[in-house]
């Protein structure tokens, strides 16, 4: 049996190779010759392109389509087995269907074991590089302007403070329009407004410049007062008020959760975003155990057209949990399910579909 399994095996992570660098090949490909014109603009060349970003860029579209390459490739090379009647003879050796899922599992944990480190360590990582590539070279004039330096916030940093600023300055760290308000339970009880602002960042605090300060008191009345200049420490610095939006995707696991639970304390509105982030690394990897089953269980009975008939339903499939899985994320965002329930989903109806077509294959 082991020689059975070595060659299942074999098969398996061959194919999987084979089919990860034939198709990270033609997307890093096609993106290269729709942005070339951009990165020349940009006064880079293709050669940095490829040596500062798609190496990067190459790791976060291998990690994010693994369950999927993982399903295709099974579906491919178990097909063509099934096919040549080698799974036929081997069953007809007295060999269960059980017995030879054990290789699959076998790669699938090893596949998902891998992804999970990739997920938790390695991909932030290489996000933080893909996206220093992107954001000096590969965004058009008036993103770029916008990015850099027209940033609008209107931010919540503490359970009873908020934020908003019109302008803000990523490159220089200032910005104008500054409005800073504090509330007991509904009740205005302080409020700043500043005409432009600086951050220092050795102090860790605003400095203000041509400043009204109001002051609600117990008793309702009011107190203004002008300030040409006024230092302000908050809960928050600018980088926390306005973070990328891609943030959650930088930071490794233990990063992301102390994050996560710096932005619960604050009230931040955008927290299941980054739950949501937080539950796929694991949701995701995990997801290549099931869908390798599912496409032993789909491959690996002769049917009407061949390979080509269970790769189309393959492909199907994938295009069918990829969709899933952006609408369960877009209702977490949304706040509609947990960010818990929304990655595990997919994950739980695939799960009962595997299992349903497996217990039928294996007892045909």
């Amino acid at each position: 049996m082991k020689i059975i399994d070595k060659y299942i095996v074999k098969n398996f992570v061959s194919t999987f190779i084979f089919m990860v660098l034939i198709l990270s090949s033609i997307a890093i490909i096609i993106d290269l010759s729709q942005k070339l014109a951009r990165i020349n603009d940009s006064g880079s060349t293709a050669t940095e392109a490829l040596l500062y970003f798609y190496p990067f860029w190459g790791i976060w579209v291998v990690n994010t389509f693994l369950p999927i390459a993982v399903f295709i490739t099974v579906i491919y090379f178990t097909s063509r087995l099934t096919d040549l009647t080698e799974l036929v003879a081997i069953q007809a050796g007295g060999i269960s269907f059980y017995r030879i899922t054990k290789p699959y599992i076998w790669v699938s944990l090893f596949l998902a074991g891998s992804a999970m480190l990739m997920n938790n360590f390695v991909l932030p990582w290489a996000n933080v590089k893909k996206n220093a590539y992107q954001y000096e070279h590969l965004l058009n004039s008036t993103k770029k302007e916008e990015y850099y330096k027209r940033q609008r916030v209107g931010s919540q940093i503490s359970p009873n403070e908020y934020v908003f600023i019109d302008s803000y300055d990523r490159v220089e760290r200032l910005g104008n329009s500054f409005t800073y308000q504090k509330f007991d339970s509904v009740v205005l009880k302080e409020q700043i407004i500043a005409s432009a602002f600086d951050w220092n960042e050795e102090k860790k605090a605003y400095e203000l410049r041509n400043v009204y300060v109001r002051q609600i008191n117990p008793d309702n009345t009011e107190k203004l007062e002008y300030h040409p200049n006024l230092t302000k420490k908050l809960a928050a610095t600018p980088d926390e008020i306005l973070p990328e939006g891609y943030v959650a995707e930088t930071m490794n696991t233990f990063e992301l959760k102390k994050f996560i639970d710096s932005q619960i304390q604050k009230g931040s509105a955008n927290v299941n975003a980054y739950q949501n982030e937080l539950n796929s690394r694991l949701a995701n990897p995990f997801s290549t155990i099931i869908l390798t089953i599912l496409a032993l269980s789909l491959s690996s009975q002769k049917r009407r057209g061949g390979i080509g008939i269970n790769l189309a339903i393959g492909i199907t499939l994938a295009f069918i949990y990829i969709f899933f899985s952006q609408i369960t994320s877009t209702f977490s965002e949304k706040g509609f399910v947990s960010p818990l329930v929304a990655s595990w989903i997919p994950n739980i109806i695939f799960g009962l579909l595997t299992l349903v077509l497996y217990i039928k294959r294996a007892r045909s």
